[in-house]
């Protein structure tokens, strides 16, 4: 295994776990700068990009007067594959969401997996493209997204 795979199979997963800690802190800024560089597959018509994902996120996420969507991101399992190159990657990984708020007990309310793209620039990893299409399972999430009502604008 070259220098490249290897620091991959440290840095992608300290990306994901990053994702994860920054959403989970209300950071949402800081989260879609994880995406800069990347395009990010919704089911939308079009990939979105960092600044739109960051829109999307303000728009549909709960924030709490903490400051935070009262969640943690599990995410596991990542599996990384280096290209011969070196230079790319791609990632699976399976996320759990957990959500606790007054008046509602600690659950989980989604789980799936990410699917990752990632390139190495001036030997750094990021994000080249992520997937966020692989909802498994999908709990009670009320108390986390704010749906666009029905002729809402979306």
């Amino acid at each position: 295994m070259d220098m490249h795979a290897i620091t991959a199979h440290v840095a992608i997963p300290q990306l994901l776990y990053r994702y994860g800690e920054a959403i989970d802190q209300g950071r949402l800024t800081q989260a879609a700068a994880l995406f800069e560089h990347a395009r990010i597959l919704t089911g939308a018509p079009q990939p979105l990009d960092a600044q739109q994902l960051l829109a999307l996120w303000r728009k549909l996420l709960i924030l709490y007067p903490c400051g935070t969507p009262r969640t943690r991101h599990l995410i596991t399992n990542p599996i990384v594959e280096v290209a011969p190159d070196g230079r790319t990657a791609s990632a699976r990984s399976c996320y759990t969401v957990l959500q606790a708020v007054d008046g509602f007990a600690l659950q989980v309310i989604a789980s799936g997996r990410y699917l990752d793209r990632f390139e190495c620039v001036d030997g750094a990893w990021r994000f080249a493209e992520r997937d966020y299409r692989q909802m498994d399972f999908v709990g009670d999430m009320s108390r986390h997204v704010q749906w666009p009502q029905r002729g809402e604008a979306s």
